[in-house]
């Protein structure tokens, strides 16, 4: 009965300590594991931050660009506020900011123009209510103008245009 006992004792140290390396074994592959799986999540942060940027920085450069060209009286006031609210309002900003409180007239010629019809969406109405909606954007661009100038300034030196754009002269 001893010699049984011992065999016993033997055969379960045995298992107890296979089953204490596969443990082990396991507990490093884990460890290995969470430490790809970080260094995943830091190098796919990194990429995001990186396609954020490059995506800001032609958004900037867009926006720039519009608001050069409507302080040279380039762009219409409407279709410069038009564009630049929308990508204005993809801009990935490090801190919340409001918009429409700090761009004051931008947003209030959008808000004034954002519902008429452009290009081909146009030709649906008749010439008497083209002209009419016309009346009321040329209203609104002459009231907002020296609201929508600030802006523009604003804008132009806010937002950084690309280097490969920075030189482009209006005539």
């Amino acid at each position: 009965m001893a010699l049984t006992w011992v065999i016993a004792i033997i055969i379960g140290a045995v298992i107890i300590a296979g089953l204490s390396f596969y443990a082990g074994k396991l507990l490093w592959q884990l460890k290995a594991q969470k430490a790809q799986i970080e260094k995943k999540q830091v190098e796919q942060q990194a990429k995001l931050k990186e396609a954020r940027q490059t995506r800001n920085a032609k958004l900037a450069d867009s926006i720039n660009l519009i608001a050069r060209a409507m302080k040279e009286k380039q762009c219409e006031y409407s279709e410069g506020c038009l564009r630049i609210w929308v990508l204005i309002s993809q801009y990935s900003f490090d801190k919340e900011i409001s918009l429409s409180d700090t761009y004051p007239g931008v947003y209030q010629m959008y808000e004034e123009v954002k519902d008429m019809p452009t290009h081909e969406s146009r030709k649906k109405y008749s010439k008497k209510e083209i002209f009419k909606m016309d009346k009321q954007r040329w209203r609104a661009e002459e009231r907002l103008e020296n609201a929508i100038m600030t802006d523009c300034e604003k804008l132009a030196s806010e937002f950084q245009a690309l280097p490969s754009s920075q030189n482009v002269v209006f005539q």
